[in-house]
């Protein structure tokens, strides 16, 4: 039987980890670094964002273990801390996709009832 505490105990730590990924930069992030690590230098430029938005944003998914920060040198590479989060992420875009084309049809019955005209009573 499994501990109702522990179970309750999920919730909280489940939400914060949705948290770490409601931001749309982190994402992005985690999307750069499906090819390996990449150093900050890389990511700043790759992503067209300022040195602090990303280490903030870096700091971020650090706090959650979906990122991890490896020194080569002088040079801080991150990488993805579970390789589990690609299969989320992947998911996501199932979703978001299938929600597109529903929203995509709903419009498309709208324009084709504004296209016929008022309706006559």
């Amino acid at each position: 039987m499994k501990n109702p505490n522990i179970q309750i105990m999920r919730y909280p730590y489940k939400a914060e980890f949705f948290k770490a990924l409601a931001h749309p930069l982190r994402i992005q992030i985690l999307d750069e670094l499906r090819g390996g690590p990449v150093s900050v230098g890389k990511l700043r430029e790759r992503l067209g964002v300022e040195q602090s938005t990303l280490s903030q944003q870096l700091a971020i998914l650090r706090s959650r273990s979906l990122v991890r920060a490896r020194r080569v040198g002088t040079t801080i590479r991150y990488e993805i801390g579970d390789a589990a989060i690609w299969q989320l992420l992947d998911s996501a875009r199932v979703i978001f996709d299938n929600q597109l084309v529903s929203t995509r049809s709903v419009l498309e019955d709208i324009a084709r009832e504004d296209a016929r005209g008022p309706k006559r009573a």
